[in-house]
């Protein structure tokens, strides 16, 4: 804003332009010198001579008195913005109409075109320099001389009064011409210099800038494939979901089944009591003893069921034993049999009609609750179902997870391990195993069963945030004792520290400080062998990536574990 009000006080009235070799009037109004010499040329006719701002007028053609110091102003304007200066720079003698300068006169304060260069030329021997519409950096502050010397001592620029006299006397001085070409010769060796790392920079841009499009095209690729992945997920998931609905249907059609026909048998059995029910019920209003025997014979017996007979043998009708017709067959018992014997006989075929009836109940009620649904053979199916869904997955995406159990012959001495080899614990206390070649024995440190030479591997692991520990990856030709042993501390091992006051990336005795959530007791560690890269996450919501390890793997790499003052890490399954 400022900028733009300087210029326009800075306009001539008559162009609006910028001032060209600005003139003043007596009346102090400034003009461009080719300006105001077209305006008074034109006023020579008539004689009569005016101001083109105030119209004060001249009874003669009015004397142009150079403004100096506007000059300068327009100058160090021009300066901020060097390309307007070439184009704004004229020859200061054609006044008729604007020719651009060739060169200019520092003793003069002129700039010139081809033709009046060369009357210029012809009757003087002045410094010339490159077109300029200011002069008052090409002139000595001091002494007002045209700046001729260089004095490299104080890095300034001198005329001749400059270099007998004042502080610069006595210095040992260059000629401008020479001076800038010394320094043309370092710049350009600057710039050859410069050249390559700014070629360097911009290929490198080229090639981040090509990175990036690779990261866009990647990513978008990805969104692809997890978009096809989440699609067969879904199918799988739909498949899951159909095996287990078929298979609780196929169990309560089943089971629906059998309780069905217990049901008919129970419904029959319930029929056979309510006749039996009925005949005890007609029986209770016999008042013939004789009768009343006989009667009990017939009830106790169950329809269609054969029984001995005693004496001959022979049966009776219905009429003879006084039974209406329809009723059950009639025994026919000797004669000599009496009454007690027969009491006593019916009594037991009663009683053991009564426990068939029972037992027969009993059993159909242990078998009614003896089948039920099965859940174990529903989750046994979900989990094979969701089982092939996570393996298909890990597929999809090439990372394997490992079973990592805990090496019980590296463990060291003061180290818990938990039955499953899962765990590891700092107990303090000796655990009296045997001594190995392999077991750590200055720290509690611990190595797993398995190793990696190849692949991308995925697994995480739980810390019990009490104590520090560390987890990591190491070479099985790590040290067992001594201080290169611990995990970190020597070339073989790679290591994420967590402790209460800080959490670190450790390797080779390189200290990394980390920025970790304190609250989150979950880790998750990715390998990728040929790549080379061994990457830590902190499994908070969301999941953050706390830093990554770069090396040329030249060993089997196994998981350890150090744990330390009651520290617990967990390998989680």
């Amino acid at each position: 804003m400022a900028s733009a009000e300087l210029r326009d006080e800075l306009n001539c009235s008559i162009c609006l332009s910028l001032y060209t070799d600005p003139v003043s009037l007596r009346c102090g109004h400034n003009f461009c010198r080719w300006c105001i010499v077209s305006v008074l040329d034109a006023q020579e006719a008539d004689g009569v001579y005016s101001c083109p701002d105030c119209r004060a007028e001249y009874p003669e053609r009015p004397a142009l008195e150079k403004n100096r110091k506007l000059s300068n102003i327009v100058e160090r304007f021009l300066s901020t913005q060097p390309d307007m200066e070439k184009i704004r720079t004229f020859c200061s003698y054609c006044t008729k109409s604007p020719v651009p300068a060739v060169r200019s006169c520092l003793q003069c304060e002129n700039s010139l075109c081809d033709d009046h260069l060369t009357v210029h030329n012809q009757t003087m021997d002045h410094v010339l320099s490159e077109p300029t519409s200011s002069f008052g950096n090409k002139k000595c502050s001091i002494h007002k001389k045209v700046l001729e010397y260089y004095c490299p001592q104080d890095a300034a620029c001198l005329c001749v009064s400059c270099c007998l006299v004042g502080k610069h006397r006595g210095h040992q001085v260059e000629l401008l011409d020479e001076a800038s070409e010394k320094k043309k010769k370092k710049l350009k060796k600057y710039l050859d210099e410069v050249n390559p790392q700014r070629a360097e920079i911009n290929a490198r841009i080229q090639r981040l800038h090509n990175h990036k499009e690779t990261i866009h095209e990647k990513a978008s690729e990805k969104r692809k494939n997890m978009n096809k992945l989440f699609i067969n997920i879904k199918e799988q998931l739909e498949i899951a979901e159909k095996k287990v609905l078929s298979e609780i249907s196929r169990q309560e059609i089943k089971i629906v089944s059998q309780i069905d026909d217990l049901m008919k048998k129970m419904e029959i059995k319930e029929d056979e009591l309510s006749r039996m029910l009925h005949h005890v019920e007609e029986m209770c209003r016999i008042t013939d003893p004789i009768r009343l025997l006989q009667e009990s014979d017939i009830t106790v017996c169950s329809p269609g069921e054969d029984e001995d007979t005693g004496g001959d043998g022979g049966q009776m009708n219905s009429e003879e034993v006084g039974l209406v017709p329809g009723q059950a067959e009639v025994h026919v018992f000797d004669n000599e049999t009496d009454s007690k014997t027969i009491l006593q006989e019916s009594d037991q075929r009663a009683s053991l009609s009564d426990k068939s009836v029972v037992t027969e109940e009993a059993a159909v009620s242990d078998d009614e609750m003896a089948d039920d649904l099965k859940d174990v053979l529903i989750s046994s199916i979900l989990h094979r179902s969701m089982k092939d869904v996570v393996t298909y997955v890990t597929s999809e995406l090439g990372v394997h997870v490992p079973d990592i159990l805990l090496d019980v012959d590296t463990a060291d001495p003061d180290m818990g391990l938990s039955e499953d080899l899962r765990t590891a614990t700092d107990l303090d206390i000796n655990q009296g195993r045997p001594e190995s070649s392999g077991r750590f024995q200055e720290y509690c440190q611990v190595l797993s069963r398995c190793s990696f030479s190849s692949g991308r591997h995925y697994w995480e692991v739980e810390w019990n945030q009490a104590g520090d520990c560390g987890i990591g990856m190491s070479y099985p030709s790590i040290e067992r004792n001594g201080h290169k042993s611990s995990i970190g501390n020597n070339d073989k091992s790679w290591c994420l520290f967590l402790s209460e006051k800080r959490h670190l990336a450790l390797h080779n005795s390189v200290k990394i400080i980390l920025d970790v959530n304190p609250t989150c007791p979950t880790f998750g560690v990715f390998l990728d062998y040929e790549a080379g890269r061994l990457s830590f996450y902190e499994l908070c919501d969301p999941i953050r990536h706390l830093h990554t390890f770069r090396a040329s793997f030249t060993e089997p790499l196994h998981v350890i574990l150090y744990v330390f003052n009651r520290a617990s890490v967990k390998i989680r399954s």
